[in-house]
């Protein structure tokens, strides 16, 4: 009978010191245990357990029960009072087990589970490893460290709920799981919390550290993802909740402010491999921009956001997370939201010097014609469209004659679709041969010769200098000169994204006209 031989096993080692315990009698434990719990013997087990006679057994022996302790929890029913006294005796494990140890075999439950099983196995051992991590003296950063990256390794593969009704189902338990991997954070944030204020010269990074890297993973996954508008009929939103929670770390361990404005990243490891290094860049980019849109587009920890920054500097802070993000509805959310607080004819033509300035419409210029998505392609003309018009009018003004020509066109085929009282469809022809056509031709040539000087100033750095009327004017630096090409190169792209769109206007008309003839 498996508790026979359990109880010989103990006998056999309750006469024994702790240092004369040898390989067999850990094997010897650790199958009779399983045996028990495997036929059904859990309450004879969890009494071995708690008998204060085998503390010093079950300390160093007891963590090779994890294992099927795990699957019997699982195997059995809930109401069922078998996985009750398993559970007792995983809670009796997590107090007595060596820390060491038994940190080492519940990582190893959480590495090991997949697929659907894997939400569920982190939740089962969430409480126990928070017990030991908090028990552990030695390398605690470390060790938190590792549980957190260990658990968001596991989670990432899931996909995320989006819809209503896939919250609320919750079908892999990923809403439930990581709103508890919040509760497991929370006593480690309370020491950095405790240890920073004890003293403004706090040196122990590493915990604050490894806290830091979990909140960017978290940003990166399940959030940048995940639906984070108010459902109807969902009294409290998880990721919501979620994202709340993140944001509420970042702040209490004072990191908040300096990734939003000042872009300050975790400490990433030296990769020697440049393709690792890549993706690390990515992911903290990716991870930055969803900050940034957790803050100015959906308001989370608005109350902790300095007043004192003009809509301008809150622009420029953002840009390079709007380049960067590969989200389309992010990146047009974040930059209309920022555009939105300021004032049009406010933002100063000297920004376009900044290389995100260009790049971030050339952005959108990309959605805007090789989007197969109608709204996205929509909105980013329309954000677009708001951009433009909120820089000054040194900033506008090389726009204005072929833009101004593409804006009236636009608006005729859009307002004179159906009666063509203007007589715009009638000239669509002519305008497309002697119009249209050649303002395509000459924005690829245009652009195609600036960008073949941009590289040429970009190897021959050479000072060129102008004469006027036999006086020299003083020399332009490579700098000034590839800022001028750089402007050109934009405002070929604007021109092109208004281009796109009055042709897929058109080729849409065309289409509807021949469809009904047919």
């Amino acid at each position: 009978m498996a508790v026979d031989e359990l109880q010989a096993i103990i006998q056999r080692c309750q006469i024994l010191e702790e240092a004369d315990f040898k390989g067999e009698d850990f094997n010897l434990f650790q199958v009779a245990g399983q045996k028990c719990l495997e036929d059904g013997y859990a309450a004879q087990l969890l009494e071995v357990i708690q008998n204060e006679k085998n503390k010093v057994i079950v300390k160093n022996m007891g963590w090779n029960l994890i294992s099927p302790l795990v699957r019997c929890i699982f195997m059995y029913k809930k109401e069922d009072d078998k996985r009750e006294h398993c559970l007792k005796i995983l809670e009796q494990l997590a107090q007595l087990c060596n820390p060491k140890e038994l940190f080492l075999g519940l990582l190893e439950q959480i590495e090991q589970t997949s697929g659907e099983r894997v939400c569920q196995t982190v939740m089962l051992l969430l409480q126990p490893l928070q017990t030991v991590l908090l028990k552990l003296q030695n390398k605690k950063a470390y060790s938190v460290g590792l549980s957190l990256a260990m658990i968001m390794n596991q989670l990432t593969p899931l996909p995320v709920p989006y819809t209503k009704q896939q919250i609320q189902e919750d079908k892999l338990g990923l809403c439930q799981c990581c709103n508890a991997v919040m509760d497991f954070t929370k006593p480690f944030v309370n020491e950095v919390v405790k240890n920073m204020e004890k003293s403004s010269e706090y040196n122990d990074m590493e915990l604050k550290e490894e806290l830091l890297k979990f909140c960017m993973k978290s940003l990166k996954y399940p959030l940048l993802t995940a639906q984070l508008e108010e459902l109807e009929g969902i009294d409290e939103h998880p990721f919501r909740h979620f994202a709340a929670e993140i944001i509420d770390i970042l702040w209490d361990i004072k990191e908040l402010i300096p990734l939003v404005f000042l872009h300050r990243k975790s400490k990433n490891p030296e990769w020697e491999n440049q393709e690792f290094a890549d993706i690390e860049q990515k992911n903290t980019a990716d991870s930055l921009a969803c900050l940034s849109y957790l803050m100015v587009v959906q308001h989370f920890g608005i109350d902790r956001f300095p007043m004192v920054f003009s809509p301008s500097y809150l622009l420029q802070c953002n840009m390079t997370n709007i380049e960067l993000t590969f989200f389309l509805i992010l990146l047009q959310d974040l930059f209309e939201s920022c555009l939105l607080r300021m004032e049009d004819n406010s933002l100063l033509h000297q920004y376009l010097e900044f290389r995100d300035f260009i790049n971030v419409p050339q952005d959108l210029v990309k959605v805007m014609t090789l989007c197969p998505i109608e709204h996205l392609r929509k909105k980013s003309l329309n954000v677009l469209q708001l951009y433009i018009n909120k820089f000054d009018t040194e900033g506008r003004h090389t726009l204005f004659r072929i833009m101004a020509s593409l804006n009236l066109l636009r608006y005729l085929v859009i307002k004179d679709c159906e009666s063509d009282q203007t007589g715009v469809w009638t000239m669509i022809p002519r305008i497309e041969q002697n119009f249209l056509k050649p303002l395509h031709v000459g924005l690829n040539m245009s652009k195609a010769h600036y960008e073949a000087e941009i590289k040429n100033k970009k190897e021959n750095k050479k000072v060129c200098s102008v004469t006027v009327s036999g006086e020299k004017m003083p020399a332009m630096t490579t700098e000034m000169q590839l800022q001028v090409l750089h402007s050109a190169l934009f405002t070929f792209d604007l021109i092109e994204s208004v281009l796109a769109r009055v042709e897929e206007l058109i080729e849409g008309k065309i289409k509807a006209v021949m469809d009904e003839n047919s």
